[in-house]
């Protein structure tokens, strides 16, 4: 078995068409979609797109789906939540049909494969307890341990960081896979996992970001040139990324 793993598309269509066609060439068995597929500038058009992708895309919850899902049925927005964050994820939720929004309410946390010499695999949006807990690349080995204690397969596959490393934690090898939609990198791109009998790659796909771009500022999107500047033309390195979510991660 082959297995793509396309995580935090985040909206990005562009960048999430540019990885199926690559995927047309490899023809995994499953496309692995790691959450948080709609918050960005276009929601509806992505899972639309994924939709079609037939029945070998196998998708999982993330933590802004799951918010998504929330808005949409009328909860309010948590009290610390910024004006310009809820502007966001109010504009999200109303380019979501109803049929959408039960599709995402009814996904998964996580999914499990096997993979021939590899062995089990688990899949999950951020950690196996939490959809949105944070580790790097650089979280201390303890809690690393503590987070992963108990795991009985022995690859975990996650997300929700947009940043592609690989640690272990005792017997269990996790791999994050990065982001398709707003990764944290050395350089542009869409980046995902690939998993094959024999081993594992990560893989970063180049896209035309000016003409991504264009869409991004066609959407309707309430803050598009934030968008494309952050997380398309640009984007954010991995070390800078890693060293304020262990700030974050210190501070919870």
């Amino acid at each position: 078995m082959k297995i793509a793993a396309l995580y935090d598309i985040h909206g990005n269509l562009p960048a999430l068409d540019a990885v199926l066609q690559e995927l047309a060439g490899i023809q995994p068995d499953v496309i692995v979609i790691g959450g948080d597929i709609v918050p960005g500038p276009l929601p509806g058009q992505t899972l639309a797109r994924l939709q079609q992708a037939g029945e070998r895309v196998v998708s999982i919850r993330g933590n802004g789906d799951r918010e998504v899902v929330a808005t949409f049925d009328g909860q309010p927005f948590p009290p610390h939540m910024s004006e310009e964050t809820q502007n966001i994820r109010a504009w999200v939720t109303q380019q979501l049909e109803r049929a959408q929004r039960d599709f995402l309410a009814q996904l998964p946390e996580q999914v499990t494969f096997h993979i021939e010499s590899l062995g089990d695999i688990l899949f999950c949006h951020a950690t196996p307890r939490s959809d949105e807990e944070i580790f790097t690349a650089i979280t201390p080995q303890e809690r690393l341990a503590s987070i992963f204690a108990g795991i009985e397969q022995q690859i975990v596959v996650c997300g929700h960081t947009h940043t592609q490393f690989e640690r272990q934690a005792g017997g269990v090898r996790i791999l994050n896979a990065g982001s398709v939609g707003m990764p944290y990198a050395d350089a542009p791109g869409a980046y995902w996992l690939l998993l094959e009998p024999g081993g594992y790659t990560f893989h970063r796909t180049i896209y035309n970001l000016q003409t991504a771009a264009q869409q991004v500022m066609a959407s309707g999107y309430p803050q598009p040139q934030a968008f494309v500047e952050e997380n398309m033309l640009q984007v954010p390195t991995a070390a800078e990324a890693t060293d304020i979510f262990e700030r974050m991660a210190t501070e919870k």
